[in-house]
């Protein structure tokens, strides 16, 4: 097993994940790895990102030192550390502070520069873990040494069905060790698994640039940086240099992710629940094959409304009454 690093973003405004589903990330992952790095952002963000942001940044740094063995950092925003993260990664380019959303950018890479070792499993606070394979990482690493077209590596996404279909995501069927597998042509910054020199050497210096019109004109109405996100300048290299990644479960029980794509009442309230259905494997039917957390677990009718009311119209008469 090559020494691994898991590497979790945090930000004040994670805590109230943080508090059920740090403990949950970690006992996941401790028996496979050599160094748990928490790196916390405490450069606030705009919008939804920055939502509980005084009240969560005490707490998520109390919640992340209280992590047995973890070491944790706050991102440093310093000139000399953009530079050596600029340089690791960009290139020397300068490397924004967030994304078009609001969302963590300089932070990402910041936790993936200081891990200790080349090997890195990042996540993000808010992944769930099943299935808790104690071999996953070292299957993981040795399909990864033994197929370079492959750039990251995370697990199955979503409790897998019976059929081993998924519902969302279209990705070409690959099974590891005849279980079941998917290949896909981009990446996503939820979860995954690389080694940094073979980054490095594949992808090479990474471009910051725009996203396209109408990102760029939400980005304006919520004050926001208008800066392409991450991963899709990742997968723009990908695709360029004919590289891959690959989401697969291992051998049994594997291993898989689910993500709660909002957040709601009924969400934070039924969470320690979610975590000891996620740990028991107590799933619903309807949630196989699926990576992301669906009706038949929370009752997300209230995100919903919510994102309604959060039409681009809405957001510029915010705008202009902020103003005025």
């Amino acid at each position: 097993m090559k020494p691994t690093t898991l590497q979790i973003s945090l930000a004040p405004s994670d805590y109230r994940l943080a508090e059920a589903l740090l403990p949950h990330q970690v006992d996941a992952w401790r028996a496979q790895v050599e160094e748990i790095l928490l790196t916390v952002d405490t450069h606030r963000s705009r919008g939804r990102f920055g939502e509980d942001w005084e009240t969560g940044r005490n707490r998520i740094l109390q919640l992340a030192h209280g992590i047995r063995g973890a070491r944790v950092l706050e991102v440093d925003y310093s000139v000399e550390a953009q530079n050596r993260v600029s340089q690791a990664f960009f290139g020397g380019a300068p490397v924004p502070a967030k994304d078009c959303r609001g969302g963590p950018y300089y932070a990402y890479f910041f936790g993936l520069y200081s891990a200790r070792h080349d090997w890195v499993l990042h996540c993000d606070a808010d992944l769930f873990f099943g299935g808790r394979s104690p071999t996953w990482l070292a299957e993981a690493i040795e399909f990864y040494e033994g197929n370079t077209d492959v750039l990251f590596v995370a697990p199955h996404p979503g409790p897998p069905a019976p059929d081993a279909k998924l519902r969302q995501l279209q990705g070409k069927r690959r099974d590891v060790h005849l279980n079941p597998g998917y290949l896909f042509p981009e990446m996503s910054t939820r979860v995954f698994l690389f080694q940094r020199e073979r980054f490095r050497q594949s992808v090479g210096a990474l471009q910051p640039r725009p996203p396209a019109a109408r990102a760029r004109v939400l980005a304006y109405l919520d004050g926001n940086p208008p800066q392409e996100l991450p991963e899709k300048l990742i997968t723009e290299a990908m695709r360029r240099q004919g590289l891959c990644r690959i989401d697969f479960l291992g051998t049994m029980p594997g291993c898989w992710s689910l993500h709660p794509p909002y957040r709601c009442a009924d969400f934070y309230a039924k969470l320690p629940v979610l975590v000891a259905q996620v740990e028991h494997g107590e799933i619903p039917a309807d949630q196989l094959g699926d990576h992301d957390i669906n009706d038949s677990l929370v009752d997300w009718s209230e995100a919903r409304a919510r994102m309604g009311q959060r039409r681009w119209w809405r957001r510029l008469a915010e705008r202009v009454i902020s103003r005025s």
